[in-house]
């Protein structure tokens, strides 16, 4: 790791930010023991993914799936390895979670429409920045405007997730 990660419970005015964290993931990983290097950021970081997370209106498991794919695409295995166990409470199949590790996607991946779409959004968002007229007429065809948003703010979150994890060597 490239950066000291710190240790939850010694230092005294992390206490809220820690306990907050702990109140919605249960405990503090690594992630979030590099981040409280910047209290703010742990904080609205937190905010945000908690978000994503724990209030979208996604499908659980298409929302992992998602997050699923930013990891490969990102070659960032930490974070694909801490998705698998949520893919799975969300009900996917081992074949489709394997599946996000084809790039590119096959055409034969065990996923629903619905999913191929979110997940060919993931790959436009994440390898070319730009998505085209083409790929975001589906996304309109398949979502509501809420999930719409909640879906490109999982792809960007979990973009930034990545980027942070593979930065600072987080789990490799």
């Amino acid at each position: 790791m490239r950066i000291t990660p710190i240790t939850p419970g010694t230092h005294p005015e992390l206490a809220a930010v820690e306990s907050q964290i702990l109140a919605e993931r249960g405990r503090i990983s690594e992630l979030y023991q590099v981040l409280l290097n910047s209290p703010p950021i742990a904080h609205g970081w937190e905010q945000m993914l908690s978000a994503v997370r724990n209030r979208s209106s996604l499908d659980p498991g298409l929302r992992e799936l998602v997050i699923l794919r930013v990891a490969v695409l990102n070659n960032a295995p930490y974070e694909f390895t801490a998705h698998v166990p949520h893919a799975q409470k969300a009900g996917k199949s081992d074949a489709a979670i394997e599946a996000t590790r084809s790039v590119p996607a096959a055409a034969d991946a065990p996923w629903t429409p619905q999913e191929g779409v979110a997940l060919r959004l993931t790959d436009a968002m994440t390898r070319d920045i730009t998505v085209s007229d083409q790929v975001f007429a589906q996304v309109q065809a398949h979502f509501n405007a809420q999930e719409q948003v909640d879906l490109v703010a999982t792809i960007a979150a979990y973009n930034m997730v990545s980027r942070f994890l593979t930065a600072f060597h987080i789990g490799h």
